[in-house]
Order: C-alpha cells, then sequence, then structure tokens
C-alpha cells in the first residue's frame, strides 16, 4: 500500500464483525458495525478516531476461542493490533482507551500495522525526550506519586524517555535551566502547582534570553520566545494555569496532552520596577484584595490549605482601599472586548489574529517602520481602588468556574485590567460571589474592564513611607489589624500579588508579550464529545 492509498478491511472489534477503514489524507481511522456481506456503508454508530491522537499501535497476543458468529467460532488464534488512544470523558477530561482489531490472516494484519504506525512516524511535532521536574512538596504532596502511578507508565507507553529531578529546595528548577543544555529536550514537565509552573517559565523564558543577549531589566525590550514547550501536570493547592488552559486539573488528561504533542501560544507578561524585573506573570497580577491576601497567607503557612480561606475573611472584613494612577495603553489590535461572553477555546480565532498582528509588528520592526504603539494615547484612571487585577487568562479554576475575566484570551497579546473601586461591603461581596456564578461580574457601577496591552500603576502614598506606617501599625493593633491601618479606610500601601508570589514594589509598570511560551496543551475544546462504545 502507498503512503496515500486508503485501507478498508472487514475485522472484528469486541467480537463484531466491522468495516474498517484508514484515510491517510485525511488522516483518520474509522470503524462501524458491518454484520452482513463486504464493508457496507458507516452509520450513525461509527466510531472515528484521528491519526494525531492515537498514542501507539501494536500487535497483539490473543489466547483462547473467539465466541463469534461465522468462522470466528472455530479460529483458535487469531491475529490482531491494539491501538493505545485518547478517548474524551466528561468535563474536558481525556482517557487512556484501547480498541483490539482482529483479523484472520497475518499478512493482513502486519499490513494494518505498517500502515498505522508509518502516519505516526510523520507526526513530527511529539516530543521524544523531555525534562521532568517534580515538586514534592506542592499542594498535598502527591507529586511524585501522581506522577509514578498516572504519568509515567503512559510515557513508557509512548516511548518517551525522561530524566527526571525531584527539587529539594525553592527555585530549584529556575537555576537548573539556567545551567544544564536544554537543546536535547523536546519539552519541559513540571509535575506540581501554579508555583513550580512559575519557576519553570522563569527559568526558560531567562535562558532564553540570557542565550539571544536579551537584558530582561529593560521594560521595552523585545523578548525572544522559547523553542521548548512547558507540559504541565497537575498537583498543587489550585493548578489555576492547567485548569484555564486544558479545562481540568486531571493528570492523565495533561499526560494525554503532552504525548500527542499539543501546542498552545500563551501570552505573558513582564513586570518591572525602576528598570528592574521583578517577575513575570501569566493568570493573576492583583492588587489590594488579593495582594493583601497573599501576603497575609505567606505569614500562616503552617495553617495548610485553609490558610487562603482565612486571609481570605480576613481580608474582606478588613475591606481595604488603596488610592492612586492607573495610566494604560489600550490593546486596539484584539478582535473582542472582555465583555463579550466569548471565551478562548481550541483553535481560538482571536488568538490567530493576534499572531497575524504579531508577525506585522515583526515585519514593520525588520524593515525599520515607525510602531503604531508610540502615537496611541495612553488612559488615565485615577482614584481610590478595593482591588486592581490584570488576567492574562480567565483564571478559571473549581471554585470559579469561569475564572476572574472569563472572555480573557491565551494567546491575544492582551490583558483583562479590571479595576474595583471603592464600594460597601455588601456591593463587594456581590461582586465577589459573581465569579462563581454565570452573572456578569463587571455589571457594576464601581467596577471598570479595559483591555490593555501595557500598564503602569503608581500609588499615591511614596513607599519609602510604607514601612514606618506598617511598623506602627503593627505596635498598636496587634495580629488582626497588624498590617493595615484602620478598617474602612484608605490604606497606605498594598502588595502585588504576581501569580502567587508577592511583590514588594507596589509602583510597576506591565508589558505583555504575545505568545512568547508555548504548553503541550490544545486549549478548552467547545464541548467534550460523546465517543461510541469500542
Amino acid at each position: 500500500m502507498g503512503a496515500a492509498e486508503p485501507l478498508r478491511s472487514v475485522l472484528w472489534v469486541k467480537r463484531q464483525r466491522c468495516a474498517v477503514s484508514l484515510d491517510p489524507a485525511r488522516a483518520l481511522l474509522r470503524w462501524w458495525r458491518s454484520p452482513g456481506p463486504g464493508a457496507g456503508a458507516p452509520g450513525a454508530d461509527a466510531c472515528s478516531l484521528p491519526i494525531s491522537e492515537i498514542i501507539t499501535v501494536e500487535e497483539t497476543d490473543t489466547h483462547g476461542k473467539r465466541s463469534s458468529s461465522g468462522k470466528w467460532q472455530k479460529m483458535e488464534k487469531p491475529f490482531a493490533f491494539t491501538v493505545h488512544c485518547v478517548k474524551r470523558a466528561r468535563r474536558h477530561r481525556w482517557k487512556w482507551a484501547q480498541v483490539t482489531f482482529c483479523c484472520a490472516e497475518e499478512p493482513l494484519c502486519h499490513l494494518w500495522l505498517h500502515a498505522l504506525q508509518e502516519l505516526l512516524g510523520k507526526l513530527t511535532s511529539r516530543p521524544k525526550h523531555l525534562l521532568v521536574f517534580i515538586n514534592p512538596f506542592g499542594g498535598k504532596g502527591q507529586g511524585k506519586r501522581i506522577y509514578e502511578r498516572k504519568v509515567a507508565p503512559l510515557f513508557t507507553l509512548a516511548s518517551i524517555t525522561t530524566e527526571i529531578v525531584v527539587t529539594e529546595r525553592a527555585n530549584q528548577a529556575k537555576e537548573s535551566l539556567y545551567e544544564i543544555n536544554i537543546d536535547k529536550y523536546d519539552g519541559i514537565v513540571c509535575v506540581g502547582g501554579d508555583g513550580m509552573f512559575s519557576e519553570v517559565l522563569h527559568g526558560l523564558i531567562g535562558r532564553t534570553q540570557q542565550n539571544a543577549g536579551v537584558d530582561q531589566n529593560q521594560p521595552r525590550a523585545a523578548l525572544v520566545p522559547s523553542p521548548l514547550r512547558i507540559g504541565i501536570i497537575p498537583a498543587g493547592s489550585t493548578d489555576c494555569v492547567c485548569f484555564s488552559t486544558v479545562g481540568t486539573n486531571d493528570a492523565e488528561t495533561s499526560a494525554l496532552h503532552i504525548i500527542v504533542g499539543d501546542s498552545l501560544p500563551m501570552d505573558v507578561s513582564s513586570v518591572h520596577h525602576n528598570s528592574t524585573l521583578l517577575r513575570y506573570s501569566v493568570s493573576l497580577l492583583g492588587y489590594g484584595f488579593y495582594g493583601d491576601i497573599i501576603k497575609d497567607s505567606e505569614k500562616k503557612r503552617w495553617m495548610g490549605l485553609i490558610r487562603y480561606d482565612f486571609s481570605g475573611l480576613k481580608t474582606f472584613l478588613s475591606h481595604h482601599c488603596y488610592e492612586g494612577t492607573v495610566s494604560f495603553l489600550p490593546a486596539r489590535h484584539t478582535v473582542g472586548s472582555p465583555r463579550d461572553r466569548k471565551p478562548c477555546r481550541a483553535g481560538c480565532f482571536v488568538c490567530r489574529q493576534s499572531k497575524q498582528q504579531l508577525e506585522e509588528e515583526q515585519k514593520k520592526s525588520l524593515y525599520g517602520l515607525a510602531n503604531t504603539e508610540e502615537v496611541e494615547e495612553w488612559k488615565v484612571v485615577c482614584g481610590k481602588f478595593l482591588a486592581i487585577n490584570a488576567t492574562n487568562m480567565s483564571c478559571a479554576c473549581p471554585r470559579s468556574p469561569r475564572g476572574l475575566s472569563p472572555a480573557a484570551h491565551l494567546g491575544d497579546g492582551s490583558s483583562d485590567l479590571i479595576l474595583i473601586r471603592k464600594c460597601s461591603r455588601f456591593n463587594f461581596l456581590r461582586f465577589l460571589v459573581r465569579h462563581t456564578n454565570q452573572y456578569d461580574q463587571f455589571d457594576f457601577a464601581f467596577v471598570e474592564v479595559y483591555r490593555v496591552r501595557k500598564f503602569q500603576f503608581l500609588s499615591k502614598q511614596p513607599e519609602d513611607e510604607e514601612g514606618g506606617l506598617r511598623e506602627r501599625g503593627k505596635t498598636r493593633f496587634g495580629p488582626m489589624c497588624s498590617d493595615t491601618p484602620p478598617c474602612c479606610g484608605t490604606a497606605s500601601n498594598s502588595s502585588w500579588n504576581c501569580d502567587g508570589e508577592v511583590l514588594s514594589s507596589s509602583s510597576i509598570e506591565v508589558r505583555v508579550h504575545c505568545q512568547l511560551v508555548r504548553l503541550f496543551a490544545r486549549g478548552i475544546e467547545e464541548g467534550p464529545k460523546e465517543e461510541p462504545d469500542s
């Protein structure tokens, strides 16, 4: 059979006579019940399997009699091959499935094996050698166990070789990526939570800029995308990045996305203060409410995961607002808006358009044309804010299935800037509750949302005065109000929550870098496909 020639045979699947077809041009394997003579036409119960979702194909030993009708009742040992593949389950989960095809003749069996293996060999996007970082302490401390039980067997099945590093301290993964030869790997996998992913992200971006001679401390520097993809095996407490890019926090699902070689470009925001890089952000950059929560929870690590609930309640009751100025450059190149109720999904049109926009900008830069960004007008908003949030993605998680900004896009070169002005506790509670339901959380007079390419925040309270104010507060109020002035008042400065890490500087400059990194992911699919039993 030639490489592009379709193949059709009558085989047996689960003791049922089936017509099986392979279309190389469409890279599609199909089978359907065919009890009568000949192959017959596919019916509504036909099963379709893209070649891209086949993990591997192997010859199978079959023993014992088949109780099927016809000549198969007399067949002592039919020849067979098994297709290991992806099967969709509920709530965006993927499962490892196997389908065994039996045939009467050995040459026919080998013909199918060769045809399928030849097509699999042409899938060049699949990784063959991966570097795996495992955080054994994150979340509930199950990272190593999750990898060994749910991920490693699938990697072995897919013939993926790995080098495993079980981290023993913070920033070990980041530092390792600066030192080792990363060119021999097809990707980096992190097993842990959002903190572990952030370590790998910073190490990979930093190493790429180092190799390219780019100064990361320059806010206007054009960062170079990394050629390596990052895979996330969720084993943390929230796993926001994984949930927002795959649609579920399931280790098997994430492992299968890595195996089939999915690729999802993602924006990254750089956060600077006084021409110094503070951190990179891919999910939430939050000042005020979310900044106070993360700073307070850092002091209560002994409480475990419940510390986030405790600090959240404490911060809500404190109800502090912060005065400052937000300046931003609107993202006029993007399609859509934060309130259009069109979430980012697999094969997203908005993200594809952004990629084209990025290529146009690169061409302009290459030929020395003026950057249109320079002539656009910055917008300025002043006031007292309960919270300032910037999201590069929806920030969805099991507690908030739609996230902080349901229509935020992963790769459109923009961030959704959400400003929550001073309001009553009751109204702020209404706003927070809407993160857990289907109502528009931006439909309040005290909430503003903008899609931006850059923004800056300048606190009204000088940062050098903040330390003295906080020290006096600690002496006077005791543990419950130690970090903030009296309740319901305007506080001095908050902290920025950058993907779960505290930034000490309140005045920052943020720029979105379009599709700077790629994940082993596909994006959230529109709806789980119900597959017939096979």
